[in-house]
């Protein structure tokens, strides 16, 4: 069985058209007000996890408890940094992106509120 598909494939036009509409602009601007610090954050934590291993060792080398030093702690923290910022981005694209991302493309393919065709 198989099912028509009934989405409108955009014209180069369309596609240049949705680009400078208000709505893709706004949606950009959601995406690097979030990204673009969250990445800065990121980065300053990695290289000031790299320049303290180079230059303060011994920092590293403080035990916290037994055999675990500072250094495995804030190692540990990276990954740790990077599955929380991998969340709150999930979670920021759920309620705030993709709503908008998925207007825009129903636009584009005149699916969804913006269908032509009539259901019975």
């Amino acid at each position: 069985m198989s099912t028509t598909d009934t989405r409108h494939t955009p014209t180069a036009e369309e596609f240049i058209a949705a680009q400078a509409s208000p709505e893709f602009q706004e949606l950009r601007s959601k995406r690097r007000s979030f990204t673009f610090p969250i990445t800065i954050a990121a980065l300053l934590w990695f290289v000031a996890y790299i320049i303290l291993a180079m230059f303060a060792p011994d920092l590293y080398a403080t035990e916290v408890w037994g055999n675990i030093n500072l250094g495995l702690i804030l190692g540990l923290l990276q990954f740790l940094t990077t599955f929380l910022i991998t969340y709150a981005y999930v979670k920021y694209a759920d309620k705030e992106l993709e709503p908008r991302a998925e207007d825009i493309r129903n636009r584009l393919e005149k699916t969804g509120p913006y269908s032509d065709s009539k259901t019975a």
